[in-house]
């Protein structure tokens, strides 16, 4: 294998204001969580290397498949593989959109090592078909792969991959997130049991629509609780703790919190109460973007 030009990138995870599974339309919040991907382009075309490194026992399937995705929009699958390294300080199946992350990451890397450059919208859609085929997300997560791209907050269709409306948060939040130590991957959803709850998702989504995002993310964690059969106490407790929305993000199990300055510590405490990690970010307004590139 010789390796021919690398390049870095990063990008941003996300908190779910409407889950898009129960009605193919969703919206989601970005916070600067982070996941950084290099990608070392090769002479050996079909081979693929990826590794996770903050992770290792994880499926490197979604490597695979966007890099593929990448070297066949231009043609070049036949004349590069690929070593790419992930890194990334977002839990893995947690609802703490990892997988769009990531996704995004090695897509931008990817186009820089080969030197090519698409419009943000195209690069946000190679990785979320590069993730239904990899078979990580039911809905390929659109909303999340935009609020980790764009950051701030994006209310979207996902089926027709359309942003409907985009918000810029206006104050500083924190965001936390409580996380059990069990996993949740998307693809095991029961999807067909969620989609009896999606006149409900559908109030949820005109709400996020209407600019009334927290209150939607707070009633779209109530009823996706319901359908998953999560317990709700640790969302009620923080909403009683001061803050602004909380519910699960994604499929769980997360759990996650938009909080003013002010009632941090007060929600932390609601918290201690059970069992699991506690993560502390803040909303992101930053793009993904590459970071490096390199001449090996």
């Amino acid at each position: 294998m010789v390796s021919m030009l690398s390049a870095s990138a990063v990008a941003y995870g996300a908190a779910t204001i409407v889950n898009a599974i129960a009605t193919g339309k969703g919206a989601a919040l970005g916070v600067d969580l982070w996941t950084k991907a290099k990608v070392e382009l090769t002479d050996e075309p079909g081979i693929i290397e990826g590794r996770i490194l903050s992770d290792p026992g994880e499926d490197t399937n979604l490597i695979h498949k966007i890099v593929m995705r990448v070297l066949r929009r231009f043609g070049l699958e036949g004349e590069h593989g690929a070593f790419v390294e992930t890194d990334s300080n977002i839990p893995i199946a947690r609802g703490m959109k990892s997988s769009s992350a990531a996704a995004n990451a090695v897509s931008l890397a990817t186009l820089a090592a080969l030197g090519r450059k698409l419009r943000d919208l195209e690069v946000v859609k190679l990785g979320v078909e590069a993730a239904k085929d990899a078979g990580v997300t039911v809905t390929g997560a659109f909303d999340d792969a935009c609020a980790s791209y764009f950051g701030n907050i994006v209310v979207t269709d996902n089926v027709a991959q359309k942003v409907k409306r985009r918000f810029v948060v206006d104050r500083e939040y924190t965001v936390l997130f409580h996380v059990p130590s069990s996993k949740a991957y998307t693809a095991q959803s029961d999807v067909e049991k969620i989609k009896r709850v999606a006149p409900l998702v559908n109030i949820a989504h005109r709400e996020a629509l209407l600019g009334r995002y927290w209150a939607a993310m707070t009633f779209n964690g109530l009823i996706y609780s319901m359908a998953l059969g999560y317990d709700i106490k640790a969302a009620v407790n923080a909403l009683g703790a001061g803050a602004v929305a909380a519910g699960i993000s994604g499929k769980g199990p997360a759990v996650a919190a938009v909080v003013r300055e002010d009632s941090i510590a007060e929600v932390k405490e609601a918290w201690n109460a059970y069992e699991g990690e506690l993560i502390q970010a803040r909303v992101n307004r930053v793009k993904a973007h590459v970071v490096g590139k390199d001449d090996d």
